[in-house]
């Protein structure tokens, strides 16, 4: 079967899967709201000198001020983006679903990070801006978040949709500062390296390279329809680490597939409290 044979067969198998909006979700994302973060609240926190930049941070409804919390940092899909199907990504911190739905919204600290447009001091949509920004406003905040809202700097899982999911090792392994920071890894829809996109560095050796600071820590892989493309990246490049591969069996590309009790999400769920633990 020929590379584009390949590619339409997988189009074609993934259109026959069921549609997310056939599951009724049982989890809803708190509210976006401004102020100050409290145990329940998903706020949106901007830059003191740049208004534009800034991150959604949410505290779990079981948060005590002199507790102790894993953390999860997410990174967004980009923006301008819809489907057949529906599906829409604008590309924005406050648009991420992973981290509540993997949590519940409950035990874990949920930072939503930006991408940073560095010229315009603002959050960046389409892909990365500038990623060494982008990296050094997430350490900043990682560690202010960590050191306010008791969030434990040694359990600290990084998650991301599409974009986001090439994040997980386009930023969080671009240097061994950055790559020391996580715990583990959840790429949902995407995979550093799997294939070029338009920008420096996305190609097959750039990705290999970032990948060798993974070190043998675990790495959730899951992808709408299936995961065998990133499978055989990873198996045929010799990447050290512990893959768990799963197939989301819903043909949306929709980080929303965890706001539903399916059993990808519960597989997911257990994947991370043994990661966490």
């Amino acid at each position: 079967m020929t590379r584009m044979t390949r590619r339409s067969f997988l189009i074609a198998a993934q259109g026959s899967l069921p549609d997310l909006r056939d599951v009724v979700p049982d989890l809803v994302v708190p509210t976006l709201e401004d102020g100050e973060p409290a145990a329940g609240r998903r706020v949106r926190v901007s830059s003191q000198d740049a208004p534009e930049l800034y991150h959604v941070l949410y505290l779990p409804t079981d948060w005590q001020p002199k507790g102790r919390y894993p953390v999860i940092v997410e990174y967004a899909g980009n923006g301008n983006y819809r489907n057949a199907y529906g599906d829409v990504s604008l590309g924005v911190p406050e648009g991420s679903n992973l981290g509540y739905g993997l949590s519940g919204g409950q035990g874990y600290l949920w930072l939503c990070l930006p991408y940073v447009n560095l010229e315009e001091r603002r959050n960046q949509t389409l892909w990365w801006g500038s990623a060494d920004a982008t990296n050094e406003y997430g350490h900043r905040v990682l560690q202010q978040v960590c050191r306010r809202y008791g969030g434990d700097p040694k359990r600290v899982l990084l998650a991301g949709f599409s974009r986001g999911a090439i994040a997980c090792s386009y930023l969080g392994l671009r240097d061994d500062r950055t790559a020391g920071q996580w715990r583990g890894f959840f790429a949902y829809s995407h995979f550093d390296g799997v294939r070029s996109w338009p920008y420096a560095e996305s190609d097959r050796e750039s990705a290999l390279r970032r990948l060798r600071r993974l070190r043998g820590r675990p790495v959730f892989v899951c992808h709408e329809g299936s995961v065998e493309a990133t499978r055989d990246f990873l198996t045929n490049g010799r990447v050290k680490g512990r893959f768990t591969y799963e197939p989301i069996r819903l043909r949306n590309h929709n980080d929303a597939w965890v706001l539903r009790d399916l059993p990808e999400r519960r597989l997911a769920r257990a994947w991370l409290q043994q990661v966490m633990r």
